[in-house]
């Protein structure tokens, strides 16, 4: 416990310190993303014990404040109720996610069973809040699983289709079950960063690529801080998407997004694409 009150009183005397500031003279292990220093597993103790709050994000640098610096004192000394708790669970998850059956509800948040979420629901649509629907798997076939959502007038608006690309996170909430994904989009993903190099697929960090509704490609990119370069390192088109010079174009004009997020100048790669 020393260590944690050693990091609370740096962070209440120098305001919000990412784990590079509380740690800087700590030696990490070898052992992985997971093989943290103490001071590190300090601020994760504190993060989650609710001593300490992400206050914002530099990149994906997380900066950790006194949680009193951050939210309100009215919300932080709140005390709602289990049905209060279950009902805001439920209604962020389905809202983030837009449509879910009662199991994709119930996984979004550790404290919400399924039985809980098919309860929710059974009263969602007894009030008339929730809708049951049917949707279309990317085959064409009806899907066998009944869909609930609760923004149903949106969804019978037609969709404005961007050409845009999009490069998403493996952590989209899109593809946040790897099943559904496949089932709706026709998209087969899986992480491959655990999985010995001889027997990727693909690559070590593979990111989606988003056209419109349509998933229609995967590429590899890593950020060369040294060389201030995002670096194209795997391309895959899926099977009958075509890159053609302005679809390429649109591509690149996305990765220079992402420069701009990471931080890096320039593209580094780029003769990968064009050879598709």
């Amino acid at each position: 416990m020393a260590q944690t009150e050693t990091v609370l009183e740096q962070i209440a005397r120098h305001g919000p310190l990412g784990s590079g500031d509380v740690g800087a003279q700590e030696q990490r292990g070898t052992g992985g993303w997971w093989d943290w220093h103490p001071s590190k597993t300090a601020l994760e103790y504190l993060w989650r014990t609710g001593r300490i709050t992400v206050s914002r994000r530099e990149g994906f640098r997380k900066l950790y404040d006194l949680t009193e610096n951050v939210i309100p004192k009215e919300i932080g000394s709140a005390q709602p109720s289990f049905d209060e708790s279950l009902d805001w669970a439920c209604t962020e998850a389905l809202r983030v996610l837009g449509f879910a059956t009662a199991k994709e509800i119930s996984d979004f948040y550790d404290f919400v069973t399924a039985s809980e979420a098919r309860a929710w629901i059974a009263r969602g649509l007894r009030s008339g809040a929730l809708r049951e629907i049917k949707t279309e798997a990317a085959n064409g076939q009806l899907r066998d699983r009944v869909i609930f959502t609760q923004d149903w007038p949106s969804l019978q608006e037609p969709l404005a289709v961007s050409n845009r690309l999009r490069i998403l996170s493996p952590f989209d909430p899109a593809l946040r079950k790897r099943a559904g994904a496949e089932e709706i989009f026709g998209f087969s993903y899986r992480i491959e960063v655990f999985v010995p190099a001889a027997r990727r697929q693909y690559g070590y960090y593979v990111f989606p690529i988003l056209e419109g509704s349509a998933l229609i490609a995967r590429i590899e990119i890593k950020a060369n801080r040294k060389k201030n370069l995002t670096e194209i390192i795997g391309f895959w088109p899926e099977a009958k998407v075509r890159f053609n010079a302005a679809r390429t174009e649109r591509l690149i004009a996305e990765l220079k997004r992402i420069c701009l997020l990471v931080e890096c100048r320039d593209i580094s790669g780029i003769e990968i694409l064009r050879r598709m």
